[in-house]
């Protein structure tokens, strides 16, 4: 699988650490939108597209984010330490809260993305200096769905058991 596409749309100096959005094309084929490029302590990394963890409410069953003080259907108090559900990672404790959505399986292809999308960043910040700069559009709205989907097959008629054609 390779990577075919790197779009990425700059956040400006007012986003703090959060420098880029991104948005991956892999084989011309797949795409992975809400890929950030973050800046850390160790240079510019990618965080990839994540939900919020939640639980369920013991007096409704509503779901509720792992941090929330209170359920959002019924407003019933939320025990402070459920999200204590801990990810244990280079000899220190931390919450886990977010599990991502799309990620690399193994260092190796994180570090492959990574370098691709650095390099889009840093080729996309010299085009931003130019001007006349539109940043690049990350919906993938170039593409037509409806001549990109299959036909559908025709319908089936299920008879009931025991009719005639």
């Amino acid at each position: 699988m390779q990577l075919t596409e790197v779009r990425v749309n700059l956040c400006g100096n007012a986003a703090g650490r959060l420098k880029a959005f991104c948005s991956l094309t892999f084989d011309d084929t797949f795409v992975v939108r809400d890929v950030k490029l973050i800046e850390g302590p160790d240079g510019l990394f990618l965080a990839m597209p994540s939900r919020k963890l939640c639980d369920h409410c013991p007096r409704c069953g509503d779901k509720n984010h792992l941090r929330a003080r209170f359920c959002n259907n019924c407003g019933g108090r939320l025990d402070d330490q459920r999200f204590m559900r801990h990810h244990q990672g280079n000899g220190h404790t931390r919450l886990k809260l977010h599990a991502d959505i799309a990620h690399p399986i193994n260092a190796g292809c994180r570090s492959l993305i990574e370098h691709e999308v650095v390099d889009a960043y840093q080729q996309e910040l010299e085009r931003s200096k130019q001007p006349g700069y539109i940043p690049p559009n990350l919906d993938h709205e170039d593409l037509d769905f409806d001549d990109a989907r299959p036909t559908a097959a025709p319908a089936m008629r299920l008879r009931p058991t025991g009719t005639s054609h």
